[in-house]
């Protein structure tokens, strides 16, 4: 099959935002972070449903241009978040500016899609996620356990038993089950199994978004656990984080936040079922969303809630 891409060579992420996308061997690739989806209907649905949500925040967005205080400007370094982007929905639902240079901005955002990068210096005294370098996996169980006190990431080569291999990189959701010891790959890590389903066969990802290195919003993801690893979701309804954590579980989260040095993110959050305990799996600084399979109403909630969020942070 031809591949098809408008810039060969190139990760632009700006102007046309086909550019952002290669087309190859029937999958959709995503350029800056590697990421593909199998190019099928149930990809173009998606698509169409985004595109229904893009003009709704776009709507709201304008109203609120007309009704509201300007809101507040931010310039984002090295890239834009393009419309995808839970950030570029929480800007435009509340009014906000995109600063074409940081003299002109009220705070600073690191915006960058690589798994692995060094920060640019922020250019401006209020400056968010700038310390924000590295989301590889062990990095992020690294900072789990010195944040929850207890361990996710195994030794492949001493541990004994069933096992999670997965890329370092962000957002391949290439997981898959190893029996341990083995010979480690290159580029993978290596983390306990965290069992999240009962009874009823469901796993659950609570994914908790942050702002201010507090949690705001969290998507609560239902899948069959034979599809734990699967990017697709059966269904996904929002909660606010006291209906999901308790206050001394949202207390991690937020000391896991602080040592990671994230203001603004999106948590992969594991309850094992067994034991109860939570376990952070992935950061993701450049979060998707919200979820194409929301209905309307969880949609407007998370969004404003981010949004309200993001104001305060960049207002402090």
């Amino acid at each position: 099959m031809p591949t098809f891409d408008l810039a060969p060579g190139r990760n632009t992420q700006r102007g046309f935002w086909g550019t952002d996308f290669q087309l190859e061997d029937g999958y959709v690739h995503v350029k800056s972070t590697g990421v593909r989806f199998k190019n099928d209907w149930q990809l173009w649905a998606d698509i169409w449903r985004w595109f229904t949500y893009y003009a709704f925040v776009r709507a709201q967005g304008f109203v609120a241009r007309l009704t509201k205080p300007r809101g507040p400007r931010i310039w984002f370094a090295p890239h834009r978040p393009r419309p995808w982007y839970i950030i570029w929905a929480a800007m435009v639902w509340g009014g906000f500016e995109f600063a074409a240079t940081p003299a002109r901005a009220d705070a600073a955002f690191y915006f960058e899609d690589q798994t692995v990068a060094t920060p640019p210096p922020p250019q401006h005294a209020k400056a968010f996620n700038f310390g924000v370098g590295d989301v590889s996996k062990s990095n992020v169980a690294r900072v789990m356990e010195e944040a929850f006190g207890y361990p996710l990431a195994i030794d492949p080569t001493t541990f004994v038993g069933e096992a999670v291999e997965k890329s370092e990189g962000n957002g391949l959701h290439d997981g898959r089950l190893v029996t341990c010891p083995l010979a480690p790959v290159p580029g993978k890590a290596y983390q306990r199994v965290i069992k999240t389903e009962g009874a009823d066969g469901w796993a659950y990802d609570l994914r908790t978004a942050c702002v201010g290195g507090e949690p705001v919003v969290v998507f609560v993801k239902q899948k069959p656990a034979t599809e734990r690893f699967s990017i697709q979701n059966t269904s996904v309804v929002v909660k606010t984080p006291e209906q999901v954590f308790s206050a001394s579980e949202i207390a991690q989260l937020e000391r896991f936040c602080a040592t990671m040095k994230l203001d603004w993110g999106g948590l992969d959050v594991l309850r094992e079922h067994s034991s109860g305990r939570l376990y952070v799996v992935d950061v993701n600084k450049t979060d998707t969303g919200p979820a194409v399979v929301l209905n309307w109403r969880d949609r407007a909630k998370a969004t404003t809630l981010l949004s309200d969020a993001l104001a305060k942070m960049v207002r402090l």
